[in-house]
């Protein structure tokens, strides 16, 4: 059988595809947190390496099923990376913050956790740097600042959420950060069915690696296996759409989206763990999120500016060339 070629292409920027992309973004993160709160259940009866398994192979299982019937696009094909290093990369350091969130789970809120989360798309504005080679300007790196001063609300040095789960946590946060940005640049090569795959993939490993260090407990009711099918199914397709979306629109355009998982997992908690976010979590992710959408902002702007520029530089040539004919 031929080998699927995927031709490299080229990372739009403009209205259309950006409205497309948020719209499946919003989608992604909504079956994200569903996903979250069975994986919750799960991890607090069952462990966490069962869920991370289980969550893997379901999750793989369903992008590998769909992709397969997708014949008239490559079909399986579609899961076979092209640049496979990176791939695995981005895996790696997924897996690597399911462990921390779900570890985590075991003494926070899930609302908390999703508070600190929220900090994913300031450090994205951090990492930009070094991994896409943008300049952050003042008044971007001072509203930063500001954002992570919530986090310190959020956290009350001293209060509950300063346990032995907040280091795991945030390094776990720098990780999802990173592969939001990863998901971006290999959307140029790589399939979302391709990238959602060896994920899912990846937690398969890392949970089995886990059996070993970490108890599991009762496997056992149709409940639990049910909150598992679900995680995994929810989670393998809701990555296509995520990785879908980072193809469509810029980092920068997604990433204040993070912020509705607070409301799904706030929901969610409070329906089946009876969670209630303390007001502290509540102002910091307010003031975390308001410096991420501030930073929205000065995107556009610095866009809108550039933009403007260009148009200019365009019509200069033109009335010199026009001038010397």
């Amino acid at each position: 059988m031929p080998r699927l070629v995927i031709i490299p292409r080229t990372l739009s920027d403009n209205a259309t595809d950006t409205v497309r992309g948020i719209g499946l973004a919003a989608l992604a993160y909504m079956m994200l947190s569903i996903g979250d709160a069975a994986a919750k259940s799960v991890v607090l009866s069952a462990g966490v390496a069962w869920a991370i398994l289980w969550r893997g192979l379901f999750g793989a299982a369903a992008v590998f099923a769909v992709t397969a019937s997708r014949r008239q696009a490559g079909g399986w094909r579609r899961i076979v990376p092209v640049r496979w290093k990176m791939v695995f990369l981005r895996a790696a350091l997924a897996s690597f913050s399911t462990v921390s969130w779900y570890l985590s789970w075991r003494h926070m809120l899930l609302a908390d956790t999703y508070a600190l989360g929220f900090t994913a798309p300031l450090i994205m504005t951090l990492l930009a740097i070094p991994m896409l080679g943008e300049a952050i300007r003042w008044r971007r790196m001072l509203s930063t600042l500001l954002g992570f001063c919530g986090v310190l609300v959020m956290l009350r040095p001293g209060g509950e959420m300063w346990n032995q789960a907040l280091p795991l946590l945030m390094a776990g946060i720098v990780a999802m950060a990173s592969t939001r940005i990863l998901a971006r640049q290999l959307s140029r090569t790589e399939t979302p069915e391709c990238q959602a795959f060896w994920m899912m993939t990846s937690h398969v490993i890392t949970g089995v690696l886990l059996m070993f260090i970490l108890p599991v407990g009762p496997v056992g009711g149709f409940a639990l296996w049910a909150a598992l099918v679900f995680l995994g199914v929810s989670s393998g397709l809701a990555h296509c759409v995520f990785t879908m979306a980072y193809g469509l629109a810029p980092v920068s355009a997604l990433a204040p989206y993070e912020y509705t998982m607070l409301i799904w997992g706030g929901a969610a908690g409070f329906v089946l763990f009876r969670e209630v976010p303390s007001w502290s979590t509540l102002a910091g992710a307010a003031i975390v999120a308001a410096a991420g959408l501030y930073n929205l902002h000065r995107e556009r702007v610095r866009r809108l500016e550039e933009g403007a520029v260009a148009v200019a530089r365009a019509a200069s040539v033109e009335e010199t060339v026009a001038s010397c004919s």
